[in-house]
């Protein structure tokens, strides 16, 4: 099958440190790819991918300070995507809503996957294109009142050769917090249960200028560098060795997280989570398995003396099991087939659809 595949051309593709769609993307076009796909992948000139790559900027965005007008570059990609959709049997956009304009001026069906959030400006794009296909990534993520065509939820994953087990946890133990440094990703909770509990926290995480005000005047007053520490920015080597030394991590969110990609990831490393069960949480993690879903502060402190008896070969396992990136391009493959069948037979295409590597 020829496939296109577009995304955000803030980040490359994968993410050298931060990036959970660009991850989830590398991780998907190399696997199609080794399935026999012929696979086109649409993003920053810097991207690294099995696929055939095409770009219309040379680097990541955010690495570039020159650039002062992003939307003119997403409208740049998505116009050669789309003056290109006859060379494809199936367009994938991990876009957002930026796509939507687009897919309806084509015979080439467009699936888009739901990585973000609804909020009062997109949903109005969502509704007039809910006719459109599209994949959630967790369950809870879904809004029934925009009464959108969701077609399949297919769960994020992750190369779990790429993470180290950890049999153990490091001796002093602590606690781990990775993640963006905002308000929704609750760092300053993660702060209260380390004070609570009189447990060491170590955390990870960038901030993006939106939260830089948040992040002086609720986080930075409480590193002392002894038991609340912050690392700075992580890549994959020193999230993988903070998470996996850790007793727990911490994923104490105040908000409706779609998927929380850190949550397997830690996971994958032996690791248990300790989460607020908002959001997909109880999609992703298996309680009292895989970790705890809890509702207070207090129900998280609670949850550290019973993490560390948890059996850390069956948190990997878990994550093996459920959420490997085999398992992702699984779902995926299935919603082409489907998508693709179902617009040969209604709208017939420019040529026939192969689906033999499906």
């Amino acid at each position: 099958m020829r496939i296109a595949q577009i995304a955000p051309l803030w980040e490359r593709v994968p993410p050298p440190a931060y990036g959970g769609i660009e991850l989830v993307v590398g991780l998907l076009c190399d696997e199609l790819v080794r399935r026999g796909h012929e696979v086109t992948l649409f993003a920053s000139g810097d991207s690294i991918s099995l696929a055939k790559l095409e770009s219309v900027h040379p680097r990541a965005l955010r690495l570039d300070n020159s650039v002062k007008e992003y939307g003119i570059y997403e409208m740049l990609q998505l116009s050669r995507v789309y003056e290109k959709a006859s060379e494809f049997d199936i367009i994938h956009s991990h876009m957002g809503c930026a796509a939507l304009p687009f897919a309806n001026l084509v015979k080439t069906p467009t699936v888009h996957t739901l990585h973000g959030i609804f909020t009062p400006d997109n949903e109005k794009m969502f509704r007039h294109a809910a006719k459109q296909p599209y994949v959630s990534i967790s369950n809870a993520q879904r809004e029934p009142r925009l009464k959108l065509n969701c077609v399949a939820t297919v769960y994020n994953g992750v190369d779990i050769s790429t993470y180290q087990f950890y049999e153990k946890p490091q001796d002093p133990p602590y606690l781990a917090f990775l993640g963006r440094l905002s308000p929704e990703k609750g760092p300053h909770l993660a702060i209260e249960i380390a004070k609570k509990s009189g447990w060491h926290l170590k955390m990870a995480g960038k901030v993006d200028p939106v939260d830089q005000e948040f992040f002086e005047n609720e986080i930075k007053p409480h590193i002392d560098g002894k038991q609340i520490e912050y690392l700075g920015e992580a890549n994959h080597a020193q999230k993988s060795l903070l998470m996996g030394n850790a007793v727990a991590t911490l994923f104490p969110i105040t908000w409706r997280e779609p998927f929380g990609l850190v949550m397997i990831e830690s996971m994958a490393t032996g690791t248990p989570v300790i989460a607020m069960e908002l959001g997909s949480t109880s999609e992703v993690i298996a309680d009292n398995l895989s970790g705890f879903l809890c509702h207070s502060v207090d129900e998280c402190v609670a949850a550290i003396d019973k993490a560390v008896q948890l059996n850390r070969r069956a948190c990997r396992d878990y994550v093996q099991q459920k959420f490997s990136a085999q398992a992702m391009t699984d779902g995926y493959e299935a919603v082409y087939r489907q998508i693709v069948s179902q617009s040969f037979a209604k709208n017939g295409h420019l040529h026939t659809p192969s689906l033999s590597a499906v």
